[in-house]
């Protein structure tokens, strides 16, 4: 088939004039924003037009202005790790009626496993942590505990879902696309929203958890990688002469502000420009973010970058500090991918897989807050940690101690960003299977995220299909006041 095409220009040419014109409308929003272009009578047209992700005023004064989300994908062992119960000691082996549900479906009984690590108290409030977390417990004072947390689904996929959007089902906008429509980025040359993957994989749902869903896709999250470029496909097609790169250059900055003027949809053309801008800025700016050369030996340190069992995550939750001090909205980082004991999902052997990621990550988790602490940063940024749900106080086969999944009861904290330290709220049964005092759902948790960062959750809200959309659904839902 002939390359000819398009009055007489081959395919590539064409492709190229249609995305210097792209360019040009790019770089006249840039350009426009820092007053190079000026009306006769002063005005800017183009500095008029907000972009999408132009800060935005909240609903109130909001006691944090970034979220790091430490999620703990799969779904990590709440009586192992923070929820502290006495009473299944001795217990180990017995059979007992309980209630429960999970991958292997609805159970009236089963074998006891009771918790493989040691409790000891930390901290002023005296609070009990397990050997696994060392270095976390040293900072409960600074923690709000949530120990009757509940979700509406046992299943890997659907949790996730639920509690990165507010539904068990696809196509909703995440915690961190609400955000950045709400309040928008204090960084014009980064993403607001920023998520972090394991290096053995994404989580079982993908994208998904990160999506816009029927929002802009100007408000989904954008991966970043911690190794080689920070985000993928952002620099300029390799194959292109230093000739052919000038002359795009040359053709864009001969662009001016009447190609925002004629054009009739402004607020869908400042959208697409937006996308085209930031692309364009973080050519230069996302390498920066990522390069830690400029941190000191001891900084290193405190997160475990220097540790191979650490360092990885380490390294991720530096990033995390990095970002919030460029002002970046939300970030998300995953402990754990892919399947098996790739993540927390422990339903063979217990031991081995709670040791390898808490192990992995309770230094880095502690040095993020430590550092956040000295350097002021904790005060307006919200630490969330926590899975899609727990696991379950019974074995899940008849040899092991693996446990089956816990969507009944089970235990995240927050730190940071307004939220009261030294603080456990809500209670789950003497054997951990179930929320008995103040239950909690991931939609309380959603609204005292929205709350804190100065957004009213029950009044945050996108038109879509009809409805006033909104992350924490149609009816009323109370942020967690006693943590605030």
């Amino acid at each position: 088939m002939s390359t000819k095409s398009f009055c007489g220009r081959t395919r590539r040419e064409f492709i190229w004039e249609s995305g210097a014109g792209f360019g040009a409308a790019a770089l006249s929003g840039m350009l426009g924003a820092d007053e190079f272009f000026s009306s006769a009578d002063g005005s800017d047209a183009v500095h008029s037009l907000p972009g999408p992700m132009a800060v935005k005023p909240p609903h109130f004064a909001p006691k944090a202005k970034s979220v790091i989300f430490l999620f703990m994908y799969g779904g990590p062992s709440h009586i192992d790790t923070f929820d502290y119960k006495p009473q299944m000691k001795g217990m180990d082996g017995k059979t007992v009626d309980v209630k429960t549900f999970g991958r292997g479906g609805h159970k009236t009984g089963g074998r006891i496993v009771e918790p493989r690590w040691d409790f000891k108290q930390y901290g002023e409030c005296g609070k009990y942590v397990s050997s696994l977390f060392p270095n976390v417990a040293r900072h409960v004072d600074d923690i709000a505990f949530l120990h009757s947390m509940t979700a509406d689904s046992p299943i890997h996929g659907s949790a996730m879902l639920m509690m990165n959007s507010g539904k068990i089902l696809s196509g909703n906008p995440s915690l961190g696309s609400w955000l950045t429509y709400g309040l928008g980025s204090e960084n014009q040359n980064l993403p607001g929203y920023v998520v972090m993957l394991d290096p053995t994989g994404g989580p079982i749902s993908g994208a998904k958890n990160w999506s816009s869903g029927y929002m802009p896709a100007t408000y989904q999250g954008t991966v970043f990688r911690t190794q080689g470029a920070p985000i993928l496909d952002l620099a300029p097609p390799g194959d292109l002469t230093p000739m052919a790169q000038r002359q795009i250059i040359d053709s864009i900055q001969s662009a001016n502000q009447r190609h925002l003027a004629a054009h009739s949809n402004e607020q869908s053309l400042a959208s697409r420009i937006s996308s085209y801008e930031l692309a364009y800025k973080m050519q230069s700016t996302a390498p920066e973010a990522v390069d830690l050369s400029s941190e000191t030996a001891e900084t290193r340190a405190l997160y475990g970058v220097d540790r191979a069992e650490t360092a990885d995550f380490g390294t991720r939750c530096l990033l995390a500090r990095r970002l919030v001090e460029r002002g970046v909205r939300f970030i998300q980082l995953y402990s754990g991918g892919a399947h098996n004991d790739n993540n927390w999902d422990a339903h063979g052997d217990l031991e081995n897989n709670h040791n390898k990621h808490a192990g992995a990550t309770d230094q880095p988790i502690a040095g993020l807050l430590a550092d956040l602490k000295r350097s002021g940063l904790l005060d307006e940024t919200l630490v969330v940690w926590g899975g899609e749900f727990g696991r379950q106080p019974t074995a899940e086969y008849a040899k092991g101690s693996g446990r089956d999944h816990n969507s009944f009861g089970f235990t995240m904290w927050m730190a940071g960003g307004g939220i009261k330290g030294g603080v456990s709220y809500g209670t789950t049964d003497e054997l951990g299977s179930v929320a008995v005092e103040n239950p909690l759902h991931v939609k309380n948790l959603h609204a005292t995220i929205l709350h804190q960062m100065g957004l009213d959750p029950n009044h945050l809200s996108y038109f879509y299909s009809g409805l006033d959309q909104k992350l924490v659904g149609v009816e009323e839902v109370e942020p967690i006041h006693a943590i605030i």
